[in-house]
């Protein structure tokens, strides 16, 4: 074991082995460095003893589960009231095995058989006498002994110095007086046996004096005062709550072990409450806790130790239970029936107020009054609230009453509270409580009375001035009738009428137009006094509301239009500014009978028409009358102006454009130099159309030989069927006079389009579905040679190279595999003919087509003769 000196009185650290027996000595730790008179020695861990001499032991088998295990020695002088720690660390030591060959897993080792007494007893709070002889300890080899002690409890921080002593030549344990087991559960005597000389030559015996609980200590009531509280007409078993108390003696003993009960109960009636003697829960116990008869419960508790048996310590508590009140009792009338007056034409006036009886507690939901009026109230003339100070019923008056039409009237209320009703246990549901109101009306000199008080007025837009819309009067209510009666309109309001001050008749004085700036709103309330002879005055007003009319010409907004070569229609959409029903919808008409031949109109929709032309009608401007009418039957005549022009775009025929492109524009690099690249390609366009035209004034005669490996005629060898279709194009040539002609009888056609329609017009856009029409032997159906080479070209070769695709394919649509093969020179007129894939294309033709190619197979037929 080693040991070390604490420094500045820290820390101390000891190794040791993992396994430590009873009564080991761990190490020593020098006290006096720390503290020079402890009279004070403890340790924090109940493991380990401190002696005088500073030695630790260990009190009992410890193991080391753990590297390191800290404790704290605490060093106290209680003169110089000085106190010092010393940590402890123990660190477990590194085993070291030796690796032998008949190496043992375990090493017995052999200790003194050594005596242990049993714990010493002494009873708390003894009698005596004292000095009290607790203990004997003897040595066969030691004739001195000393004691030291320590304590462990609540009181350890107070001084038990002297309380134990040892005689030293006996080694027999004494206590000077009694102790307390509440401040000292228990003590550790640790005795020192030595030798006259001061040799010690055993380890020193630990003794532990156990102090027995005694019952001094009565159980006591954790509070002063419990209070509770429980509803009324609780059921039997309620928890109301629970009461608790505590005892200072040792616990899991009979004197700790306590016993509740209700000893006393006010007022003293039939027990209402039920204690359980175990828990303390306190529950109801009275099937019937009515607030109104005990508003609350006092009741003396007690709790006693020892089981509750009668030697066992009391003390007596106060638990209060008020009772809460619920809504069991229905308030009712003081009075059955009422009666009160009212003068006529009175409002917002209290008229009576009347009163409940309710046993619930004031100011609670319970006892709050909410009354109604359950009949007579039909025109909601009067109402009931609430006085919150009084928990009356306030009724008022909120509608002037009529004495002519009604002498009186009899009002029925009710009452309820702002809780709802809960019905006591046994008892039978209550009815509502009821009271009848007379309220008698009074009769009073009244002023006039409009009949209706608002009357409205219709009056149509732009109506002349002075125009009768209307009349107002008014009525006495003592007579019945308007005699002597005067009207008159007060200043300050719209000036759109006048009455007549005698018959009440209502007439304009302005023209009414919703176009005016105060009359755009199209209303106006204008307030009405009605005098009779004692000057009372009643008030009615007139509600003015302007009608609209159909004042306004239905318009086209736009009236000027560009129309192209495309003939898209023009939509023509109109505009009025009244309102329904005399605006939309609107029908349009062309009102001149030639431009109506030549145009049509179809509607769109409510405000829109198209226009378009019927026919192909000559370009040029054109101004078309076509009149709009309304819903409501106005006419608008307008002229629309339509450019009819040859172009694509309108900005071609635009007149502003025109001008535009007309001033000084200066041109840029780019555009001189694109004006020159087509100048130069323009050129070459008519030298290309020259050579075409002069070709076909060439006629020359192609020999067989010629078109030796190229053109090579192939008999047919199986009669064609004759197909008369309109998407077949005949291609001719008339610049020829003496070539290149066309046959008049059975025409050789090239199918250039097949199934699609597409005419060299329809590509130029002119809108014609064929390239001409005739008939008639020798006579040309059309003159192509007004149509460019590109124009050609541009038509032609998409559908030659779709026919030259369609061509080169057998009937699985698969490339024919000897197509554009050479072949070599067969001779005129072979009897095999041809055995291409080609062979059945135009089977039984001639080849007069070969005299109608175009351009392209000119050249190569021309190659062909000069080869």
């Amino acid at each position: 074991v080693l040991s070390l000196c604490c420094e500045a009185c820290k820390k101390v650290v000891f190794h040791v082995p993992s396994e430590l027996e009873a009564d080991t000595l761990v190490g020593r730790v020098d006290l006096k460095e720390c503290l020079q008179s402890a009279e004070f020695i403890s340790s924090s861990d109940g493991n380990f003893k401190v002696l005088e001499d500073g030695s630790v032991y260990t009190t009992s088998a410890l193991s080391l589960s753990a590297e390191k295990k800290t404790f704290t020695v605490l060093l106290k002088d209680i003169q110089e009231k000085v106190q010092k720690k010393i940590h402890v660390d123990l660190v477990k030591e590194e085993k070291k095995t030796l690796k032998t060959r008949h190496a043992r897993d375990t090493v017995l080792k052999r200790t003194k058989r050594r005596w242990g007494p049993i714990p010493s007893v002494m009873i708390e709070n003894s009698l005596g006498p004292f000095p009290l002889q607790i203990q004997q300890v003897q040595s066969d080899t030691a004739q001195n002994y000393t004691i030291y002690y320590s304590a462990s409890g609540p009181g350890i921080d107070q001084d038990p110095k002297g309380l134990f002593y040892i005689e030293r030549e006996t080694g027999n344990i004494f206590a000077t007086r009694a102790v307390d087991r509440e401040q000292y559960p228990s003590f550790q005597i640790i005795c020192f046996a030595t030798t006259p000389d001061g040799y010690s030559p055993e380890v020193p015996l630990v003794h532990t004096i156990r102090i027995e609980d005694d019952n001094d200590n009565a159980p006591y009531f954790t509070q002063d005062l419990f209070e509770f509280c429980v509803p009324e007409n609780s059921r039997p078993g309620v928890v109301v709550g629970k009461v608790t108390a505590e005892d200072r003696d040792e616990p899991y003993t009979l004197h700790t072990t306590l016993k509740y009960r209700i000893v006393s109960q006010t007022p003293p009636v039939t027990p209402a409450f039920s204690l359980h003697g175990d828990t303390g829960v306190m529950s109801v116990l009275l099937p019937q806790l009515d607030r109104e008869l005990v508003p609350s419960y006092t009741l003396l508790v007690e709790v006693r130790d020892m089981a509750g048996q009668p030697f066992g310590l009391c003390t007596t508590g106060t638990v209060v239970v008020k009772i809460e009140d619920t809504n069991d009792n229905a308030p009712s009338f003081r009075q059955l029936q009422y009666e009160t007056r009212v003068e006529e034409n009175r409002v917002n006036v209290e008229i009576l107020r009347v009163s409940v009886v309710d046993l619930d507690e004031p100011g609670s939901p319970g006892s709050g009054a909410v009354y109604e009026i359950i009949r007579g109230n039909d025109d909601q003339a009067f109402e009931i609230t609430t006085d919150k100070n009084t928990n009356e019923g306030i009724l008022c008056v909120v509608k002037g009453l009529d004495y002519e039409t009604a002498k009186q009237r009899v009002l029925v209320i009710g009452v309820n509270n702002e809780a709802p009703y809960v019905l006591a246990p046994h008892s039978q549901q209550l009815s509502q409580s009821t009271s009848t109101v007379t309220v008698h009306v009074l009769d009073m000199d009244e002023g006039p009375v409009f009949k209706p008080c608002l009357l409205r007025l219709d009056v149509k837009e732009c109506e002349d001035i002075g125009t009768a819309i209307g009349r107002y009067v008014a009525e006495d209510p003592e007579t019945g009738n308007s005699e002597g009666i005067r009207y008159r309109i007060p200043p300050g309001q719209c000036n759109w009428i006048n009455i007549d001050d005698r018959s009440g008749e209502v007439r304009t004085v302005r023209v009414l137009d919703r176009d005016i700036g105060e009359m755009r709103r199209g209303q106006c309330n204008v307030t009405v006094l009605a005098i009779d002879r004692n000057g009372k005055t009643g008030t009615g007003t007139i509600q003015v509301c302007i009608v609209p009319g159909n004042k306004n010409f239905p318009r086209i907004a736009q009236t000027d239009y560009i129309m192209c070569r495309d003939r898209k229609p023009i939509c023509l959409t109109a505009q009025d500014d009244d309102e329904a029903p005399y605006s939309a919808p609107f029908v349009y008409r062309i009102t001149d009978r030639n431009l109506a031949s030549m145009w049509k109109l179809t509607p769109h929709d409510d405000n829109s028409w198209y226009l378009s032309p019927k026919s192909d009608i000559p370009y040029g401007i054109y101004e078309i009358p076509v009149s709009v009418t309304d819903n409501g039957g106005k006419i608008g005549e307008n002229t629309i102006r339509v450019n009819l022009c040859d172009c694509l775009t309108p900005s071609e025929c635009d007149g502003r454009t025109r001008q535009l492109s007309g001033g000084n524009v200066t041109l840029g690099l780019w555009a001189i130099l694109a004006m020159i690249l087509g100048s130069l390609l323009l050129l070459l366009i008519l030298i290309t159309i020259c050579g075409c035209c002069g070709a076909g004034v060439m006629h020359r005669q192609v020999t067989d030989d010629c078109a030796n490996h190229n053109l090579i005629i192939s008999n047919t060898e199986a009669p064609g069927e004759e197909v008369m279709d309109h998407n077949i194009i005949p291609l001719q040539n008339t610049c020829d006079q003496g070539g290149y002609g066309v046959k008049t009888g059975e025409q050789q056609t090239l199918d250039m389009v097949k199934g699609r329609g597409h005419t060299l017009e329809s590509v130029r856009g002119g809108g014609h579905q064929t390239l001409g029409g005739g008939e008639g032997g020798g006579q040309p159906m059309m003159d192509t040679c007004r149509y460019s080479y590109s124009e050609w070209h541009n038509f032609t070769h998409p559908r030659l190279g779709e026919k030259v695709h369609l061509c080169r394919q057998d009937e699985e649509q698969k490339h024919s595999e000897d197509y554009l093969l050479s072949y070599n020179y067969e001779g005129k007129g072979s009897l095999a003919g041809s055995v291409g894939c080609c062979s059945d294309q135009h089977e039984e033709e001639a080849l007069d087509f070969l005299d109608q190619l175009e351009p392209k197979f000119r050249t190569l037929a021309e190659t062909c003769i000069r080869r």
